[in-house]
């Protein structure tokens, strides 16, 4: 085994003649047994039975709520459990998931999250449209921590179908949430699990590497709900600024295995989403976390013109329409 693959789980292929289900479904959880019920609902209202599904909760240790109090009352023996001895870490636990599961494709869906009917039946004509693909996902919707819908994700094209010059888009910036996604079990058995040196940003690198490998399918309806809760791990990265020291260091993991041309715009993709971010934080008056993100990420990508929009930025931070002005007008040529 290389260094690289030494950072990724080996998840073992299931022995030829073993029965399995077509699908895997696995639900990592953390102290987030309040939204569990949802999430479980949302997948026994389109279980096909044990025969076709294998349903499967991994709690990595939560100390603060029951997670498998839900699992026993809403699962009625239809759910499998399975809980850390302690706890491992998000990346390790979905190891963990992948490890247990027994179905050809698997999804792997947050404790948090949920999904809407016909997802899985939209997913599995997709695989046996285009059997050749590793993956395949979906438009997804935001939610807020009372399930209310907020926006959509980007149309990434106008009609179901494998993407075109996917592995540049997926690589520059991050456009997949974990639900929405579904990827084929032999695609982890042959790339390995999620990198355990990422915190932030494990799903868009495997997602990326996945992508190097393998076509991607795109389902055009909105299929899968993404939580947005201040809780969570995404939100607590962003008030630390650790969101951009992940997202930087998942571009540097993309060195060893995407060309020069593709790390160049990712770089400078993420310096504008970024610098967009903190510009809106400081129109919100947050300036605590605006420092603390433009601060790390100019540790990262401090280029002449890019110092310079940022110097601005600060100078002028009281003022919107500056603040528009120069959300709008930076652009890669001038970074």
């Amino acid at each position: 085994m290389d260094k690289q693959d030494s950072y990724h789980a080996t998840i073992a292929s299931i022995p030829d003649g073993e029965k399995r289900p077509l699908w895997s479904v696995v639900i990592p959880t953390y102290n987030c047994a309040e939204y569990l019920r949802e999430t479980l609902a949302s997948v026994l209202a389109q279980d096909p039975g044990p025969e076709v599904m294998q349903i499967l909760v991994v709690d990595d240790h939560s100390t603060k709520d029951d997670p498998q109090a839900v699992v026993t009352e809403l699962g009625q023996g239809r759910v499998e459990f399975y809980r850390q001895a302690e706890n491992v870490g998000n990346t390790k636990n979905y190891a963990t998931g992948l490890h247990l599961s027994r179905g050809k494709i698997i999804h792997l869906l947050h404790g948090d999250d949920c999904v809407l009917y016909g997802f899985y039946s939209n997913m599995q004509q997709a695989f046996e449209k285009a059997p050749e693909i590793g993956a395949a996902f979906c438009r997804h919707i935001f939610m807020d921590e009372q399930s209310h819908w907020l926006r959509l994700s980007t149309l990434e094209q106008l009609e179901s179908g494998i993407l075109n010059n996917w592995l540049e888009r997926i690589a520059t910036i991050q456009i997949i949430q974990t639900p929405s996604i579904v990827v084929r079990r032999e695609v982890y058995e042959k790339l390995g699990g999620f990198d355990q040196r990422l915190r932030f940003t494990e799903d868009w690198e495997m997602w990326t590497r996945v992508a190097a490998n393998y076509p991607v399918w795109y389902e055009v309806e909105p299929l899968a709900l993404y939580r947005e809760r201040p809780g969570s791990i995404t939100k607590l990265c962003l008030n630390n600024g650790d969101n951009v020291r992940q997202i930087y260091k998942a571009i540097d993991i993309f060195k060893l295995y995407l060309p020069e041309e593709i790390i160049s715009k990712a770089r400078k993709k993420n310096a504008i989403y970024l610098f967009k971010y903190t510009s809106l934080l400081l129109e919100c008056g947050a300036n605590k976390p605006a420092i603390i993100q433009m601060k790390a990420l100019l540790k990262f990508y401090n280029s002449y013109y890019f110092f310079a929009k940022v110097f601005l930025l600060f100078v002028f931070g009281g003022t919107r329409w500056v603040l528009r002005k120069l959300s709008t007008s930076i652009s890669f040529s001038c970074i």
